[in-house]
């Protein structure tokens, strides 16, 4: 892990997706952080110690979700499929397949295993499985202001953890997509799906793979950047804000029961310019909690 001291930094963009906004002054306390996030050698070592079933692992509860099919009572997880040409981008359905026996145990699919993945990040964990590694790790998932500070790595207002520019001198610092999505992957970085997670060079805090890679899960709710009204003659900062309620977190339209949603933080392997350019410090994102995917991990804090 490493030490951050915390302080005062700008959260936030202006400049890419409205949800994003406003740029706001806010302020963390200290935390140490994973260097990277967790990798499967360490879930494997976790689930070895405990014997834990990961919910990608256990058939879904038919009373949790009363419009499924009752063929669709079975255990797996969502899992990216390249498309063979141009599809609408408004239709994720093209590219993900809820697999039945994709778990982070076999994550590109039933018949696959982790040889050759022990240094990857864990995937196909849902939140629950995120908060139940790290209890028994002894750490806690970051809030949404501690990841993005971490992953600014002391470059206030940039655009990227490395600068301002993507790929300085055409040189990729990320595992993202390169080419048009989701058909063609031009493999620039050199990997198709995940990568080991200390591939590229660690931000100016020594952490690796707070870009790219996998989407990590934070401990907050999701909701749009509250701005606090000051007095005025007021310079308060806001100190350790944490996103909203878990019934505000749910998606327009949805029943009281539904599954809440929690903040997504630094993009994807399957980010790419053409489409999701979300592989920023700023960027966020909703995900319901039993949601489980090829191209979301997590790593941990703990706060000092």
């Amino acid at each position: 892990m490493r030490y951050l001291a915390g302080g005062v930094f700008a959260m936030g963009s202006d400049r890419h997706y409205p949800e994003e906004a406003p740029v706001r002054r806010v302020e963390v306390g200290p935390f140490w952080i994973d260097e990277t996030p967790v990798t499967n050698r360490e879930f494997a070592r976790f689930v070895e110690a405990t014997g834990y079933h990961s919910l990608a692992e256990v058939a879904p509860d038919p009373r949790d979700y009363p419009d499924m099919l009752p063929e669709m009572a079975r255990a797996g997880s969502l899992l990216f499929q390249r498309t063979r040409m141009p599809v609408d981008l408004g239709d994720y359905s093209q590219w993900w397949e809820f697999s039945f026996g994709t778990d982070w145990r076999h994550p590109h699919g039933p018949d696959s295993d982790l040889d050759e993945l022990w240094d990857h990040p864990v995937v196909h964990v849902a939140h629950a499985d995120a908060e139940a590694y790290l209890s028994w790790a002894g750490k806690v998932l970051p809030t949404e202001a501690e990841w993005e500070f971490a992953a600014r790595g002391g470059l206030d207002g940039a655009d990227y953890a490395w600068g301002d520019e993507l790929a300085p001198g055409g040189v990729c610092q990320a595992n993202y997509w390169q080419g048009m999505f989701p058909y063609s992957n031009l493999l620039e970085d050199g990997y198709e799906r995940t990568s080991p997670v200390r591939f590229y060079a660690p931000n100016g805090y020594g952490l690796y793979d707070m870009i790219g890679n996998v989407w990590e899960w934070t401990a907050d709710w999701y909701a749009l950047p509250k701005i606090e009204r000051k007095s005025k003659g007021s310079c308060c900062i806001p100190a350790n804000p944490r996103g909203g309620t878990r019934r505000a977190s749910l998606e327009a339209g949805a029943g009281p029961k539904a599954f809440g949603r929690k903040v997504l933080k630094g993009g994807s392997h399957l980010c790419a310019a053409s489409y999701c350019q979300r592989y920023r410090p700023a960027a966020r994102h909703p995900q319901t909690i039993d949601s489980s995917t090829s191209h979301i991990g997590f790593r941990g804090v703990i706060r000092a």
